[in-house]
This record gives structure tokens, C-alpha cells and sequence, in this order.
């Protein structure tokens, strides 16, 4: 199974451009995770009849979102956090409004594991975002994730215990090797001590960083590069895009890859084999 994740920067214009429809024909992807749609369903023309259909659209029109696209139907999708978490980690909203409404993160339940995409919260340039990631956003998501494994979501009704794969746009560079220029951009929004900390969190309750635990000393391998200065052509960019898996699974994961060679989006997609 071939599972793929991608920040399309909205899937209309990659739509548009015809890079959308290359990428898979080419890649044909088993799952398909998306973030930052910027679109719902209704917003999109596109005819995929070998997948089974999720969007999770934020309640602005044209901003953030998420979709998950998949060859076998899961049993069920959930959007967003549950009540709960929310409640205990006071996932509430800021001065952008409700992080809850943004269309942000979906769970797809499979027989043997759930795929979870996310599009977390940028922290912003002058990290007016970065007191809900670190305080907030980060640490629901992980004990959302826990929660997936443990089998304890559901307390009324219990699901069976279940390895993660959980991808997306993380918008952390967790060590100096995942972004061109660290020294320049210590403290900057995408690698704050925070954001970093809240990152090594994944790891350390048992999650694997699958590229770098396959690739751990290869540099230069970048998932998003700004527009400005022909950063992509010269390749001074960011690994800010992951899949982890939980521990139970992780040895199941096979060629995880980076496809800088996609076009379409200021993000490229990333793979993993299961």
C-alpha cells in the first residue's frame, strides 16, 4: 500500500496548472492525504472514481482544510479533535479565530491502523501563534494520537488498539539537518526551541520519524522552499512535512521518500510503503 501526503496550497490551482492530475497518474497513490485544500468538495471539479472521498474544509472559505483520498474505504473518518481533548488542552480560539474550525486534522480508521493527516498551526512571522502550538495544539494532537493507539477514543464504546500513521504539514524543521540555513533562522517561526520541543514530543512517546529513520545523516532533503530568491531551483528549503509511525508499526514501513520533482504547490509530497 502506498500512501502519500501533500500540502497542495490549494488543490484548485494545482488543479488548474494540471500538476494535480500528473501527480496521479504517475505516483497512484493507495492514500492520499492533502492539507491546505483551501477548498470544499462543491469548490472542486474532479472526477476520481477509484477513491473513496473525505474532505474536512475549514468553516472560511479559501483557507487551510484538509482530505484524505483512499483506494479501500476505511471505516469510518473523524474530523477533528474530540470534545474532550479540546476541553483538556484548551484548544480554543485565538486571535484568528477557532483552530477547531479550521478544517484541520482527519482520522481514517483501517482494520489494522489508522492514517491521521494534520495541517498544524503556522506559528506566523512574528509568532502570534506559537503560545497555541506549544501550550495548546502540539499536546492535544499527541494524546489525540495515544488516544488512536490505545484503543480508548471511544469511551462508551471502545475500539481496538490500533498503530498510527500519522503525516502532514507538521511546520517544524525538528534538527539543523531539515532546513538549508539553521543558524539563520534559529528562533524564527518553524524552528523555535518550542516547536522543536513539541516535535522530539512525537518521538520520545514512541513515534518514528520514518525518512530520518531510514535516511538519518542524508541532508539537502527539503519538503517546502519559499518563492522568493529561486529558493526551490536552488534548493534552500525545509523538511517541515513528515509521516511518523507508532513503534508497533513502524517496522512495517517501508521506502519512505521525498518527491521534490512534483510540481504544483510550494510544498512537495512525501511517501511511505506499507
Amino acid at each position: 500500500m502506498k500512501l502519500y501526503s501533500w500540502n497542495v496550497n490549494g488543490i484548485r490551482a494545482v488543479l488548474n496548472k494540471g500538476d494535480f492530475q500528473k501527480f496521479i497518474t504517475e505516483h497512484d497513490p493507495d492514500v492520499l492525504c492533502l492539507q491546505e485544500t483551501k477548498a470544499s468538495r462543491d469548490q472542486v471539479e474532479l472526477d476520481l472514481p477509484q477513491y473513496d472521498e473525505h474532505f474536512f474544509s475549514a468553516a472560511k472559505k479559501g483557507y487551510s482544510g484538509t482530505a484524505i483520498f483512499s483506494k479501500v474505504k476505511p471505516i469510518r473518518y473523524i474530523d477533528g479533535f474530540p470534545s474532550e481533548i479540546i476541553e483538556q488542552y484548551g484548544v480554543t480560539g485565538d486571535t484568528y479565530g477557532d483552530p477547531n474550525a479550521e478544517g484541520r486534522i482527519i482520522a481514517a480508521e483501517f482494520p489494522e491502523f489508522w492514517v491521521v493527516t494534520c495541517y498544524t498551526p503556522n506559528s506566523k512571522g512574528d509568532l502570534s501563534r506559537l503560545k497555541l502550538r506549544y501550550e495548546h495544539w502540539d499536546r492535544a494532537c499527541l494524546a489525540y494520537l495515544k488516544q488512536l493507539e490505545a484503543g480508548t477514543l471511544d469511551k462508551d464504546s471502545p475500539c481496538q488498539p490500533k498503530p498510527v500513521v500519522y503525516c502532514g504539514d507538521m511546520n517544524v524543521a525538528h534538527e539543523p539537518i531539515d532546513l538549508a540555513n539553521p543558524k539563520a533562522n534559529v528562533g524564527k517561526h518553524g524552528y523555535t526551541d518550542e516547536e522543536r520541543e513539541r516535535f522530539q514530543d512525537y518521538l520520545t512517546a514512541g513515534f518514528v520519524d520514518t525518512f530520518r529513520a531510514a535516511h538519518p545523516d542524508t541532508p539537502e532533503k527539503y519538503t517546502w522552499w519559499t518563492h522568493w530568491a529561486n529558493a526551490r531551483a536552488r534548493n534552500v528549503g525545509w523538511r517541515i512535512d513528515y509521516w511518523l509511525a507508532s513503534h508497533g508499526i513502524a517496522q512495517r514501513v517501508k521506502n519512505p521518500q521525498i518527491h521534490p520533482e512534483v510540481m504544483g504547490s510550494d510544498h512537495c509530497p512525501t511517501s511511505i510503503e506499507l
